[in-house]
């Protein structure tokens, strides 16, 4: 008889840092707009089936998680469930399909879809660093397909490694891999090997973007926010500027681009009346593409607290499964993709965040716009958009919509 053994998912998004630079005149000369990244017609549907699986499962860690602060990584989860996707087999690689929203493609067409997708996106703005790092660490003594290998390695560029997993260097070996592939913002991810382990599947993804229109370290004042745990002191970054914004019954949005405009921040305050909860309880892909088709130019005041948070979540306990992914976490589980002759189930998905806005950022000197696009529509009113209560944030890539990020702030940390 085959033991059960266990497979370890960790995704890890370590840093996400939104800067802007404190430096008063930067350099001259704007850099041109991103050009769009263009994928094959048959995958537009799968576009579509990405912003669905990102907001569904924000709402599911946001129904699960009790604390104020929510924020993942839809991308850096897909990605890495989609590396073990390519290992299941039966009753199991369906469901995990389903759950995945990638129902209708091959599994060479959902490869294919992410190796283009991963290539192309981190190409398309030279001036915002963005990293994505998967790697395959397992048991020397494991019977690992080399399909299951070859696979990851072509399509998500994956690092493979055996090791012995009964000695120190392992942990060490795969705790710096995590550091070198975070900026050594996580740089130990496990304290030590269980028995049963016989394979760790990482994915990693480092963003640092650049403001295009910069918010000046002068104009940061003290200002009060509305936390749900009660009124609090934050230090509160402050711009008018020329952005997009748009309104639905529920929440009012604005649009703060990055860089060459290729990816942007989206941030949503509930309407007057309306919550925070019922943003979220209204939100499906519908509706924020809604939200972004409407998109008008507007003088807008934004008034933006820094902040800077840590979250992590085991999504196997609760959100995975409620997004229909089971069997691959019991004894069920059908992973013949990678072994042939052992039994396998996933022990445990992690998913660790850090995120950190505020002014810093020695890139900023090379971006300026704010001043000629502050006139480029005549002057108006500034319409206000004061974030000194609970918002909602997601970071997107804006060609094709996918959602890298998403957020929702109850209460400012630092």
């Amino acid at each position: 008889m085959k033991k059960l053994l266990t497979l370890f998912i960790i995704l890890i998004l370590p840093l996400f840092i939104a800067c802007s630079s404190d430096v008063e005149n930067p350099s001259p000369g704007p850099l041109p707009d991103a050009e769009p990244i263009v994928l094959k017609p048959e995958f537009d549907n799968k576009l579509k089936n990405s912003i669905d699986f990102s907001i569904d499962l924000f709402k599911t860690v946001y129904k699960y998680d009790s604390n104020p602060n929510v924020f993942i990584s839809p991308l850096s989860v897909d990605m890495a469930l989609s590396m073990m996707w390519n290992g299941a087999a039966g009753d199991t690689k369906i469901e995990m399909q389903q759950a995945l929203y990638d129902e209708g493609y091959t599994p060479a067409q959902i490869n294919e879809y992410s190796k283009t997708f991963r290539e192309a996106l981190v190409a398309v703005d030279p001036s915002t660093q963005l990293m994505i790092a998967n790697s395959i660490w397992y048991k020397n003594s494991f019977d690992i397909n080399k399909s299951f290998i070859d696979v990851n390695k072509l399509n998500y560029n994956a690092e493979v490694e055996a090791l012995d997993f009964s000695s120190a260097d392992a942990v060490s070996k795969i705790n710096n891999w995590c550091a070198e592939n975070t900026n050594n913002k996580i740089p130990q991810i496990i304290d030590n090997i269980p028995d049963k382990a016989v394979m760790y599947l990482i994915n990693a993804i480092y963003f640092k973007g650049i403001w295009k229109f910069q918010f000046d370290k002068k104009n940061t004042n003290n200002a009060k926010f509305q936390a749900e745990d009660g009124e609090q002191d934050v230090s509160m970054m402050s711009q008018k500027a020329t952005l997009s914004y748009s309104e639905d019954v529920n929440g009012r949005y604005i649009e703060l681009p990055y860089g060459n405009k290729a990816f942007s921040m989206v941030v949503a305050l509930p309407q007057e009346g309306k919550t925070i909860d019922d943003i979220i309880t209204n939100l499906n892909a519908d509706s924020w593409n809604a939200v972004i088709k409407g998109w008008s130019t507007n003088h807008v005041d934004v008034r933006f607290p820094r902040f800077q948070l840590e979250c992590e979540y085991d999504m196997h306990e609760d959100i995975l499964p409620e997004m229909g992914m089971i069997k691959a976490f019991d004894d069920r589980a059908d992973f013949a993709g990678i072994s042939a002759t052992e039994r396998l189930r996933i022990s445990k998905v992690k998913h660790k965040t850090f995120v950190e806005v505020n002014e810093e950022g020695t890139e900023a000197a090379a971006i300026t716009m704010v001043e000629s696009l502050l006139t480029s529509i005549g002057p108006s009113i500034p319409i206000s958009f004061n974030m000194n209560e609970p918002f909602i944030f997601a970071i997107k890539e804006n060609s094709t919509g996918v959602i890298l990020f998403m957020g929702k702030i109850g209460k400012i940390t630092t």
